[in-house]
């Protein structure tokens, strides 16, 4: 796979050349905020990677100040190179920054720039920058996206040392999914470097340049699952070692010695996570070289992301805590706080001074003590006269035969039996997200929504709204209780914020799982961190469906829902 600097960040567009003011109004306010590379370094070309040879193209002659459809401003020119430059700039109508891709029209790759920037518009998915605008206008064709002004590139990650192995496998994670979800819609990346990937302040990362910094500098490839998913090895592998898995230098980090080929991670530095190591070895060696390991290469996204959920999951590091100073006992004695204590030797008695102002200070504390006294006294005779008459009418008023207590016994079963019902055990549980692509919900995690540890969670992934990006109307966890069993009430403990929630009920008949969200009854609602759902009649079912419809703030301009405990009783 050829690797080369990074440059500026994802673009997208419509179906036509008209503005897209409608999608700008509708996309987050952030945008893309990372430094772009100036010139182009190429690294070993291992994974099919093209890019065609052209005549330089003179850039188009901007300057800061220049407005676009009479609404972007160009700020700062990150970017000049190939024909095409890339500026910081202002959306003035949404009050905003963007960032903005310009060419020529008359530039040989001016079509596949705007046709990459529509299909990867239609992706619409938030683990990747979005696209604002992509207009063909007075000789120029310029792409607008966002700018994320929370956001760390990879690049500057990298170089403050190794990942441990827990954000290792958030990374890797992370883009594999997004890539196999690209993949199946038919779009690559194929320019897939440190520089592509972002880190926002709420640890979700987002790549950019999808389709779109391929087709600005005129890169093809024969295999592009293979590439990408090399990719995804190369900097994964650059995590776990803080080198580039190549000979030659990049992005900022030292290659590996010349002419001893590729090294697995576990063998470059000490206490790499073994497992992490034979993932980025899969990804990177998936040519079928890799006969000799008992694991199959991985070839495509989809392949890296299924074996990653395959993996045992990588729990975060314990919160290190500073441990509390040694407890000193400290002892008060009269006469002695404050001062140094007397060395060991013959204890020495010393008369008491006598003063007639102490004798007083005695007698007026003795005074005060023997009123107290008499006080508590009469009001103790007093209160229990009161609770003797009070009890002797509360015994008048009893029936004949029947006790006090008697009645109360009673009482206090039906309360109880009233108030507490049967805990339902839940067998398995799957997440449920019939608008999306497995498995983009974290499966694996499914477990710590039930496990009993409010510690723990299962999370949606990240979206730019509470409405789930307007991708979906809602998703959520299926709950098996194993047979058809009574509801009585569900109660979900959320993490983050408030969470709107629906309880949704197989038809008591269900002989299998619904595979629709229509194929479940909606039987009660609520919005909070702690909510009861009760139905408002009887309802018995094997399948229950616990969905999501409202989402709480993460950060800014993301949404995601945290489910910490579900607990079902009938």
């Amino acid at each position: 796979m050829a690797e080369r600097s990074t440059a500026a960040v994802d673009v997208a567009d419509n179906s036509g050349d008209e503005p897209l003011t409608a999608q700008a109004d509708k996309a987050t306010t952030d945008g893309a905020a990372q430094t772009q590379d100036t010139a182009e370094k190429k690294t070993p070309d291992t994974g099919g990677e093209r890019k065609s040879a052209e005549p330089s193209i003179a850039t188009p002659e901007l300057h800061s100040g220049h407005r676009l459809a009479r609404r972007y401003r160009l700020e700062e020119c990150i970017t000049r190179l190939d024909g095409f430059s890339s500026w910081r700039a202002v959306d003035e109508k949404l009050r905003r920054a963007v960032g903005v891709h310009l060419l020529p029209a008359d530039h040989p790759r001016a079509r596949s720039v705007l046709a990459a920037a529509r299909s990867a518009a239609l992706l619409g998915d938030p683990r990747f920058v979005q696209v604002l605008d992509a207009v063909e206008e007075n000789d120029l064709v310029y792409v607008v996206h966002e700018w994320l002004p929370d956001a760390t590139e990879l690049t500057t990650l990298l170089s403050m040392g190794p990942m441990e192995p827990h954000a290792a496998y958030q990374l890797v994670e992370q883009l594999a999914q997004a890539m196999a979800a690209a993949h199946r819609e038919g779009l690559s990346h194929l320019r897939l470097t440190p520089g592509a990937v972002l880190r926002t302040s709420t640890g979700q990362y987002r790549i950019r340049g999808l389709a779109v910094s391929a087709a600005l500098r005129g890169i093809t490839a024969e295999r592009p699952q293979r590439t990408d998913t090399e990719a995804v090895g190369a900097l994964l592998y650059a995590a776990l070692t803080q080198r580039w898995p190549y000979e030659n230098n990049a992005y900022g980090l030292s290659g590996l010695p010349k002419g001893i080929g590729l090294l697995p991670p576990d063998q470059v530095r000490a206490g790499i996570h073994r497992g992490l190591s034979e993932l980025a070895m899969r990804a990177l060696v998936n040519d079928g070289a890799t006969a000799s390991r008992q694991e199959p290469p991985c070839t495509t996204p989809d392949e890296l992301a299924k074996a990653i959920a395959a993996m045992p999951r990588i729990r975060p590091p314990e919160t290190a805590f500073a441990s509390p100073p040694e407890y000193q006992r400290t002892t008060y004695q009269q006469g002695t706080y404050g001062r140094p204590a007397a060395r060991p030797g013959p204890a020495v008695t010393q008369p008491v001074p006598t003063h007639p102002a102490a004798l007083e200070s005695r007698t007026g504390k003795v005074l005060k003590w023997g009123v107290a006294a008499l006080l508590i006294a009469a009001l103790g005779l007093g209160s229990w006269q009161i609770a003797d008459e009070l009890i002797q009418r509360d015994n008048n008023r009893v029936d004949p035969g029947v006790s006090q207590s008697e009645d109360d016994k009673k009482n206090d079963g039906k309360d109880t039996a009233a108030a507490s019902g049967k805990p339902v055990a839940i067998v398995s549980a799957s997440d449920f997200d019939p608008y999306g692509q497995p498995p983009s919900e974290k499966p694996a995690e499914i477990v710590n929504s039930y496990d009993g540890d409010p510690n723990t969670s299962w999370t949606t992934n990240w979206y730019t709204s509470p409405d789930f990006g307007r991708l979906k109307d809602g998703l959520g966890i299926v709950l098996d209780l194993g047979k058809v069993q009574q509801i009585g009430t569900v109660d979900v403990s959320f993490l983050g914020g408030d969470t709107t929630v629906q309880l949704r009920a197989a038809p008591e008949s269900a002989v299998s799982q619904p595979t629709l969200s229509t194929g479940f009854d909606t039987v009660a609602e609520g919005t909070g961190t702690n909510v009861a759902l009760k139905p408002g009649k009887p309802v018995r079912s094997r399948y229950v469906l616990v969905w999501l419809t409202d989402l709480p703030p993460s950060g800014p301009g993301q949404f995601r829902g945290k489910v910490a405990e579900i607990k079902i009783v009938s």
